[in-house]
């Protein structure tokens, strides 16, 4: 069982804009002085460079031209709505925006089909919609593949039940916690888990103290020490700047890189950048427009696909 992938699924954004429908819940999206082809024109452009940056270091990237129709401006964040699995397995999720839900398409499993990936079957959690209970895919769920556990910080996008169902399918031990940051003085829930911590092979970046209640933090701190990962910690400044939106991934010859954008690279210390260097190379690509607008960053744009493969 693997932890990283070589195989990444990203989509190349047609509308994207700043999502109104997000933006409820969602602390990181800001407002830009740019009209909407501009905007569209720079997220592409971030998106392209970021893809080269991936694919120089020998990451394998599958990229799918997101559609014109239906309205999808968050299509750019495929893993908050799909993650794939070594026993062949595909999860689909209830989304909290609605206009987020059009981001579902088949189609792009079957061109993972195509390239001789193996879809045993399909774990679909889209009817908790209905009841208005969602869970954001590896958005929300952190999932150390190896040792078998799902961290996830609650929040309007991350049911604790649908958690608990998801890790009793899939066989993980869930661990659950509440993180907060501060808006205008108020202690917010985090929307993701994926902006405030990132879980490597051997490490994991985390904002702890961004997690308030001292049981969860020490509960959370447990695990990742009992599992051998060096907690290498980030401020609530650094994650404002993406920090804790990061991704390991393989390259050519098995070689590993944490993936993050410029933004987080900048923020980081130089004490922090060699913890991390340690144990892999970092890769970071400038996404200003993508993080500005859409509230995600490096790791929200990657699905990693563990899937088997038919070799030819």
């Amino acid at each position: 069982m693997m932890q990283i992938s070589n195989t990444i699924l990203m989509i190349r954004p047609v509308n994207f804009r700043k999502n109104e429908q997000t933006a409820v819940n969602n602390y990181f999206q800001e407002d830009i002085d740019l009209n909407s082809a501009t905007v569209i024109e720079n997220a592409q452009k971030e998106f392209d460079n970021f893809v080269i940056a991936l694919r120089g270091k020998g990451v394998q990237v599958i990229v799918i031209d997101d559609t014109k129709t239906p309205d999808t401006p968050d299509s750019i964040f495929p893993n908050n709505w799909v993650s794939f699995h070594a026993d062949g397995r595909v999860g689909i999720y209830p989304m909290f925006a609605e206009n987020r839900r059009n981001e579902r398409r088949e189609d792009i499993l079957d061109a993972l089909e195509e390239k001789g990936f193996v879809i045993e079957s399909v774990m679909d959690y889209t009817s908790a919609e209905e009841d208005g209970i969602f869970l954001e895919g590896t958005g929300s769920l952190l999932l150390d593949r190896v040792n078998k556990k799902a961290y996830c910080a609650l929040s309007d996008r991350a049911n604790e039940e649908l958690i608990i169902e998801f890790c009793e399918d899939f066989d993980y031990l869930p661990v659950i916690f509440n993180a907060y940051q501060s808006v205008e003085d108020k202690r917010m829930l985090i929307y993701h888990t994926n902006v405030m911590m990132c879980l490597a092979e051997n490490f994991s970046v985390i904002c702890l103290d961004s997690i308030d209640d001292k049981k969860e933090r020490k509960n959370v701190v447990q695990h990742l020490k009992e599992d051998g990962k060096e907690i290498i910690a980030i401020t609530e400044e650094q994650i404002h700047h993406f920090a804790g939106n990061m991704l390991q991934v393989l390259g050519a010859d098995d070689k590993r890189y944490l993936v993050m954008s410029s933004a987080a690279y900048n923020s980081l210390t130089q004490t922090q950048i060699k913890s991390m260097e340690k144990y892999c190379e970092i890769i970071h690509s400038s996404l200003e427009t993508i993080e500005t607008c859409g509230g995600g960053s490096a790791r929200c744009m990657m699905a990693e696909v563990f899937l088997p493969q038919v070799l030819e």
